[in-house]
C-alpha cells in the first residue's frame, strides 16, 4: 500500500494540465495581471449555531471569532474564516486538513456541528496586479468597487456564469475559488479576459 507521502506526490491539481498557459498568461504594463494556481489549500467547512458554546470554542481554536455578516472574514494564526451563511463558514488554513478537522471538532464539544474537509472540492486561482479587478468585472455581476467590496471581503457570486467564491485580499489581489470540476473553464475564461489588458503593440499604437 502506498504511504501518504507518496500519494501526496502523485496528486494532480485541477489546473495541472493548464500550468504552462497560466504561467505564461499574465500581462504587464499599467493594467498588469498575473494568474497563479494555489493548489491543495486546506479548506474546512464548519456548520454550527453561531450563538452556541461550541461556536465560542471554535472561535478560541481559530484565534478569532467566526464572522457574523455577509462578506466578512476573520483571520488569525494562519487560519481565515469566510462567511458563507448564518451558520456556515469555510476555514482556509495553512494547517493540514486532518489536524484542523480534529481540532475544530474537539473545540465544538457537545454542540451539534458539522466539520468537514472540503480541500479537494475547490482550487484557488490568484489574480494579482492593478488590472485584476477589471478582469473580474468583465464576468462578475457583483459590485467590486472598493466602496462596496473592501479588502478582506469574500462572497459567493458567479464568474462567467459559474458559481465561485470570490475573496479580495487587498486592492490588487483577489482569490477565485471555483469547484474543482469547473476550474479549467474558469481559468480559460480568465486567461482570455486577461489578454484584453495587455499593452498595445507599437504597430497598433502607430495605427491608432
Amino acid at each position: 500500500m502506498a504511504d501518504l507521502s507518496t500519494l501526496q506526490e502523485l496528486r494532480r491539481s485541477p489546473l495541472h494540465d493548464m500550468a504552462t498557459e497560466i504561467r505564461d498568461g499574465g500581462v504587464t504594463g499599467d493594467r498588469a495581471v498575473q494568474l497563479v494556481e494555489q493548489p491543495f489549500v486546506t479548506m474546512v467547512s464548519v456548520r454550527i449555531d453561531p450563538d452556541s458554546t461550541g461556536s465560542r470554542g471554535i472561535d478560541e481554536a481559530l484565534g478569532a471569532p467566526l464572522p457574523r455578516r455577509v462578506g466578512e472574514t476573520s483571520q488569525a494564526g494562519g487560519h481565515t474564516a469566510l462567511w458563507l451563511g448564518p451558520d456556515e463558514w469555510l476555514v482556509v488554513s495553512e494547517s493540514d486538513a486532518e489536524s484542523l478537522v480534529e481540532q475544530l471538532r474537539t473545540a465544538a464539544g457537545d454542540t451539534p456541528a458539522q466539520v468537514v474537509d472540503l480541500s479537494a472540492n475547490r482550487t484557488v486561482i490568484e489574480l494579482t496586479g492593478p488590472g485584476a479587478r477589471g478582469v473580474l468585472e468583465k464576468g462578475c455581476p457583483a459590485d467590486l468597487h472598493p466602496r462596496s467590496f473592501p479588502d478582506g471581503t469574500a462572497i459567493m457570486t458567479s464568474l462567467a456564469r459559474v458559481p465561485v467564491l470570490l475573496w479580495k485580499v487587498d486592492a490588487d489581489h483577489f482569490r477565485v475559488l471555483p469547484r474543482a470540476s469547473l476550474a479549467q473553464y474558469v481559468a480559460a475564461w480568465l486567461l482570455d479576459a486577461v489578454r484584453e489588458f495587455a499593452p498595445a503593440s507599437p504597430s497598433a499604437q502607430a495605427g491608432a
